[in-house]
């Protein structure tokens, strides 16, 4: 029996991995799996090593306190991998983990193939890791067609297969109300992933919606969340005392929710996709520590933080980063949107001509899937 482990490092690596394992397992049943995932990849029965947590850090300074851990993760997770014996590491996305353990595992074991979902960001910052990375990855899926010219230039076999987030999505019809209430509008939270964001996002958050509240009674703010982080999300609300909120953290109802809701407030990432591949106007949060956001200022060559403005070289969707990430600036740029629809159809318009560059005509985990069952 032919096997591959899949190796992530945070949970948008899980969810992204999980499309093409699903598609990957209906066309071939014969693979024997094991990982290193979240909720997602456990969920179609695949076994991680250790919990996701364990290698999920925000920004440098955390990763500087926490080397001698995550050097530690490394060197367990080579041995695992090398102990499995896969025919091929899938890894994904978090480069500077899952391509530091593939590196190991490609000079200890030149046999098993190596194959990378999810590009590094050369075109953002540290264009050099192309030379590295072509020493020991076989292949590399890219989610966006503008990064083929960084890998084909070093002659790297690479594919753009699209982005798995922006496939069609058939949601069946669910009643809502006892979530939203009746003739209620809906607002899309997205606080982060991570306890970090969460942290740092959830006051600000909070402190926004109190002052919608003076001018909108009739809007009910849904934070959308990952299980084990709804209980921190909720304590946050019930600190608060406001009662227009509510968490939710059910895939199937998320998307849902997003679909009626009248605009999304979230933090950057790739959770701003799945926003505008739902034709919902949004507001984009980046806030991290002041030593984190000087070496970002310093390293990073892109203007913007979201890869829908990247992409267009101009700001799309609003960004409101660092010092500019407070209550009342969100307040403001929500207030000015729902007050001019013109400016929420202009942001809808010009970001649907941006995605269609980020899709395939065939599902993007399909076509990553079938190449791993051809490597097979």
């Amino acid at each position: 029996m032919k096997k591959i482990f899949i190796l992530t490092g945070e949970p948008s690596g899980d969810k992204l991995a999980s499309k093409v394992i699903m598609h990957l397992k209906k066309i071939n049943p014969n693979i024997e799996y094991l990982s290193v995932g979240g909720e997602n990849i456990k969920s179609l029965g695949i076994k991680s090593i250790y919990d996701l947590k364990e290698i999920t850090y925000l920004g440098f300074t955390s990763v500087i306190l926490n080397l001698f851990k995550i050097n530690k993760k490394i060197n367990q997770t080579v041995k695992s991998v090398l102990d499995f014996n896969p025919d091929i590491l899938f890894t994904v996305d978090s480069p500077d983990f899952t391509l530091r353990v593939a590196e190991k595992v490609k000079k200890k074991n030149f046999l098993i193939k190596t194959v990378h979902y999810v590009a590094p960001q050369v075109w953002a910052w540290r264009e050099g890791r192309v030379k590295k990375i072509k020493k020991f990855i076989d292949h590399i899926f890219l989610l966006f067609s503008f990064e083929k010219k960084y890998f084909e230039k070093e002659s790297i076999s690479c594919q753009f297969v699209g982005h798995p987030l922006l496939e069609k999505k058939i949601t069946a019809k669910i009643d809502i109300s006892k979530i939203i209430g009746k003739n209620k509008e809906v607002i899309s939270v997205f606080p982060g992933s991570r306890l970090s964001e969460i942290n740092i996002l959830m006051p600000i958050l909070l402190d926004f919606i109190e002052l919608m509240k003076k001018k909108y009674n009739n809007i009910i703010y849904i934070f959308h969340s990952r299980n084990d982080n709804r209980e921190i999300i909720q304590s946050f609300i019930n600190k608060s005392k406001l009662t227009n909120c509510n968490v939710i953290s059910d895939d199937i109802i998320k998307q849902y929710i997003l679909n009626r809701s009248i605009l999304a407030v979230s933090k950057s990432g790739t959770i701003s996709l799945e926003i505008c591949n739902s034709k919902i106007p949004s507001i984009i949060l980046y806030k991290m520590g002041f030593i984190n956001f000087i070496i970002i200022r310093i390293l990073v060559k892109t203007k913007f933080a979201n890869l829908i403005n990247i992409a267009a070289n101009k700001m799309i969707i609003p960004e409101l980063l660092q010092s500019k990430c407070n209550a009342k600036n969100i307040y403001n740029h929500v207030n000015e949107l729902l007050e001019n629809p013109e400016k929420i159809k202009n942001q809808l318009r010009q970001t649907e001509i941006i995605l269609n560059t980020f899709k395939t005509n065939v599902p993007s985990s399909e076509k990553a899937s079938e190449y791993l069952n051809k490597l097979l």
